[in-house]
């Protein structure tokens, strides 16, 4: 495929929302939810490439159902093919910038999601803790942080990281699992390690490596010796952008980094012409009519 362009940015920015997207019943945000779903899924011996695409195709398509998915509907009375035409339209929505390939992969997993409830296994405190430890947020050297809360934790950061990986790979020539699984371990040393961002980086100065070694090895001792190998690689791999993976995952990390702080400034940019024109906040129905007439009189906007 091309290089990366604009028009991916929409898509990427909707997606970062699932850091921010939750319901009733449901622990944490989606993003945090699918993270320890997958981790759940690879430690109790599932194929890593199947759950990297699975989650994916979740992802997609919770970015606009949320937590109407693929469980939730059937419990809804929605069953069989109408459940999987809900998930696709999701997606086709979506989906114009991605390989077309790609996007065909992950719709023929909507059928087999990846549980994310809790009952699946307790997760290792290094991963558990993740959804725990916030984002530092804007820090610079000899400069005071910049507060943008509500902060995001490091399972949703890894997780949409991950996500973003996983989809720009075509781009780049990469296989999208292996892209996917960098994402979600690539933040294992904030487990123990509490995140004072660039300032602190600096500031630890030629101990950082040394720290973010310890902490690594704090969380890698807490896993199967399978896995710990396998997240060996993946950091080794990380660790510069030599390979096609490397470079989705670091591409993925950048914009991550960029449109999540993006989103706390944005907000100032919506106005009440764009939710109501727009998005139409007062919408089509039998009492269109009424509100407007309401809103009017009362004088809104």
């Amino acid at each position: 495929m091309s290089a990366l362009a604009p028009g991916l940015l929409p898509l990427l920015r909707e997606l970062g929302d699932l850091k921010r997207i939750r319901s009733a019943g449901q622990d944490g945000t989606i993003a945090t939810r699918l993270f320890e779903a997958g981790w759940r899924a690879w430690l109790a011996g599932g194929e890593a490439q199947d759950i990297a695409l699975r989650i994916m195709a979740q992802a997609l398509a919770a970015t606009r159902l949320g937590d109407l998915d693929h469980k939730k509907l059937g419990e809804l009375g929605i069953e069989g093919a109408d459940r999987l035409t809900v998930l696709n339209r999701a997606i086709d929505e979506l989906a114009d910038e991605l390989d077309g390939d790609l996007v065909a992969r992950l719709k023929a997993q909507l059928d087999s999601p990846v549980a994310s409830g809790p009952d699946d296994g307790e997760l290792p405190e290094a991963i558990a803790s993740l959804r725990h430890q916030p984002r530092a947020g804007v820090t610079g050297p000899g400069r005071p942080r910049i507060m943008l809360q509500p902060e995001e934790n490091h399972a949703e950061h890894s997780f949409v990281v991950a996500l973003y990986a996983g989809l720009l790979a075509p781009f780049y020539h990469a296989d999208p699992a292996r892209a996917f699984w960098h994402g979600m371990i690539h933040h294992l040393h904030s487990a123990a390690m509490p995140d004072a961002g660039y300032t602190g980086e600096v500031l630890l100065g030629d101990k950082l490596d040394a720290v973010i070694e310890r902490t690594r090895a704090l969380a890698l001792d807490q896993l199967p010796q399978a896995q710990a190998d396998v997240c060996r690689d993946h950091l080794s791999a990380i660790a510069d952008d030599a390979t096609p993976s490397a470079r989705a995952f670091h591409a993925a990390d950048v914009i991550d980094r960029v449109i999540e702080i993006e989103q706390h400034l944005k907000r100032s940019a919506v106005t009440m012409t764009v939710v109501l024109d727009d998005y139409g906040l007062v919408h089509d129905g039998p009492v269109k009519a009424f509100h407007d007439t309401v809103l009017t009189e009362i004088g809104l906007p």
